[in-house]
């Protein structure tokens, strides 16, 4: 049973789903189980846990009987062992730098980040510590 289950309700899921399948898979070792750039849903795991899911907005508010609700301020977070590599494969795979690779002690000892966006704006920040 996966204790988290973090879903992404995209509304480009194409460009979404080419950014995380090309980022997720050498960063943290996920392995796509179900999905494709058709859509409307897709997930990784890593050791049979899900590390990230992502659906299309749209088919979401379909699911509900809802309009597609407006993106929310959101950010995925994702402890690696190499901020800097990390950093350079996800601006390769499509992802927009927001904050080059940088130390931050007073974030905790040996904590070092970098901050971009995904295809859609959506924050993400590498750290390792």
């Amino acid at each position: 049973m996966d204790a988290l289950h973090p879903r992404l309700l995209v509304a480009d899921f194409p460009a979404c789903f080419a950014f995380y399948d090309a980022v997720l898979p050498p960063l943290l070792g996920a392995r796509r189980v179900q999905g494709s750039p058709q859509g409307p849903y897709a997930h990784w795991d890593v050791d049979d846990q899900a590390v990230l899911v992502l659906f299309d907005r749209a088919a979401m508010a379909g699911a509900l009987g809802e309009q597609p609700p407006a993106p929310r301020g959101d950010m995925f977070v994702c402890r690696v062992a190499d901020v800097d590599a990390a950093h350079e494969l996800a601006v390769r795979s499509g992802g927009t730098p927001a904050l080059p690779p940088t130390d931050r002690p007073e974030w905790g000892a040996g904590m070092r980040t970098a901050h971009l966006r995904d295809p859609e704006g959506r924050l993400i920040e590498f750290q390792s510590y």
